[in-house]
């Protein structure tokens, strides 16, 4: 059995504001073997310690680099502009959207990462039943 570490990268991305227009931010990756269907992804701007996180499914990422993926608040497209392979993840709120244009190479290397933790299709023997039991029982 593989190693249950947490996996986590920070990449550099884009808030895409306009076609002309867009501002540095972070995003940092984190994968829990615990959890193996989700990806935390936390969005921040460039030296600030605040960040915004959201939930994204492992495979809607996968996904979203072959095709466009994703219905409701989270969307994921490959972007081929210039020679240079991108990812726009749309997160569309009630509140407001962000668009944002990440690095489509790094992403699939973190991907593949995640799958030699837990391979596609293992996930559900993964899963801590009795601390989601837990967490269930403490919210009700």
């Amino acid at each position: 059995m593989k190693s249950l570490k947490t996996l986590i990268r920070g990449l550099s991305v884009q808030l895409v504001v306009s076609h002309e227009m867009s501002f540095p931010m972070s995003m940092r990756l984190q994968y829990e073997p615990g959890d193996p269907y989700a990806v935390r992804a936390a969005f921040g701007v460039v030296g600030s310690d605040e960040t915004v996180e959201w939930i994204i499914g492992r495979d809607l990422m996968a996904d979203g680099l072959e095709g466009p993926a994703g219905e409701g608040d989270i969307r994921v497209w490959p972007a081929e502009e210039q020679d240079v392979s991108d990812l726009y993840i749309l997160l569309n709120p009630p509140d407001g959207t962000a668009l944002f244009k990440a690095p489509a190479r790094e992403i699939k290397k973190f991907l593949q990462e995640t799958e030699a933790l837990v391979p596609k299709g293992a996930e559900p023997g993964r899963i801590d039943l009795l601390a989601l039991l837990a967490h269930l029982i403490a919210e009700g």
